[in-house]
């Protein structure tokens, strides 16, 4: 295989980390990727290399987009947040206070604490979707506002796969009158010139990576929803409904790009990520700019929700729309640490005590956990500082 060439700047102290990322293309597979640092609120890497198409026709540029997926939760919660910290929102009112209509089917009680913990039990839709539904924003809050919830909100935690981001972003657009891809350009990605966007502009179309999938996870499994027990069916619906959801045949469509589709397709670049991941490190004043108050950021850090995920089927661990990591096995080597992952391995996370804010952005599927691409990378991180 041609060697590929690494791009982009690299304090010497942190060295490890253009090796890290070097190898991840020698020695794992690497397609084409970013990968950037912050400490302090200051760049110290921002490297990219490979290639933004499978024909390896186009090289990765400093400014190229891919898909990030669920990285971009952590991104939608922040703007929740800002609205909690300027007093529009309480977390612990029922979101019906702010989304009149969410009161339908015995949702009178969950509040926006729930919601951002995974607790509110709206991890899919129950009534079968159309194709591309999920490009309808009206459409999938309409939907969500007439669903039961799956189980007793506050009673169990289950990750909200594809719903977390209409939840949060109906929010902010009740209180804010924006969108959320809006309001993350105004108000956080705009001022912190980070290049992340949920909702792609035509303008930014040729700068888009394609996101190549593993050929086993192509495909839909092909499952008869009325033999399956109502949490399978949840589970299901989570993922699938509707077909496409998750990204499966649709990630390098035009549509997908264009929609504002939260929990799912936002777009950015490695920098941008460890730039809004960047505001928790700071405890929420960045660049002179005080963005979200220190006591809310402490609590969106802070575990809401822990143990057997009802969606997923194994431990996880919440705050306020970050994942949390897991002590007995943790993916990031320091108790305050935030993160989120993306479907492939992408990650973003913040590292309070350490100062620290990381993005890292790929366009070949890989494992979200035990990835050794985005492993190998945080551990030369921390062997840097």
């Amino acid at each position: 295989m041609t060697e590929i060439r690494i791009e982009g700047r690299c304090d010497a102290r942190f060295e490890p980390v253009r090796n890290a990322f070097a190898a991840n293309f020698a020695k794992h597979d690497e397609l084409g990727a970013a990968v950037a640092v912050t400490v302090d609120g200051r760049e110290v890497v921002n490297l990219w290399g490979g290639y933004a198409d499978e024909a390896r026709r186009r090289p990765w540029q400093h400014d190229t987009l891919v898909n990030a997926f669920s990285v971009g939760k952590g991104i939608t919660a922040l703007c929740l947040l800002v609205l909690v910290d300027r007093g529009l929102v309480d977390l612990d009112l029922p979101v019906s206070y702010y989304w009149p209509e969410f009161s339908e089917g015995d949702k009178d009680f969950i509040t926006v604490r729930q919601v951002l913990s995974h607790q509110a039990g709206l991890p899919a839709v129950r009534e079968a979707l159309a194709a591309d539904a999920m490009f309808d924003w009206d459409f999938m809050t309409g939907a969500l506002a007439r669903t039961r919830p799956w189980w007793k909100p506050g009673t169990r935690h289950g990750y909200h796969i594809n719903t977390f981001g209409f939840l949060v972003g109906e929010i902010v657009r009740r209180v804010s009158g924006a969108s959320i891809g809006t309001f993350l350009r105004e108000e956080l990605a705009g001022p912190l010139a980070a290049d992340f966007h949920i909702g792609v502009a035509p303008e930014d179309d040729a700068r888009v990576a394609e996101f190549v999938w593993l050929p086993e996870l192509a495909e839909v499994p092909r499952i008869d929803p009325a033999r399956l027990t109502e949490d399978e069916l949840m589970v299901f619906q989570s993922y699938f409904n509707p077909a496409g959801a998750s990204g499966h045949g649709t990630v390098n469509r035009v549509e997908w790009r264009r929609a504002e589709y939260p929990s799912t397709n936002g777009h950015g670049t490695a920098l941008g990520v460890a730039r809004l991941y960047d505001i928790v490190a700071a405890g929420g004043t960045l660049k002179g700019r005080n963005l979200i108050g220190h006591d809310v950021v402490a609590e969106a850090c802070r575990e809401h929700s822990s143990g057997i995920d009802a969606v997923l089927g194994r431990p996880s661990r919440f705050g306020l729309g970050f994942q949390l990591t897991l002590p007995e096995k943790p993916v990031i080597p320091s108790p305050s640490a935030v993160l989120h992952f993306g479907a492939g391995g992408a990650l973003g996370f913040a590292d309070p005590d350490a100062g620290i804010g990381f993005g890292y952005v790929m366009n070949r599927m890989g494992p979200r956990y035990n990835n050794p691409t985005n492993r190998n990378l945080i551990r030369a991180v921390y062997a840097s500082l």
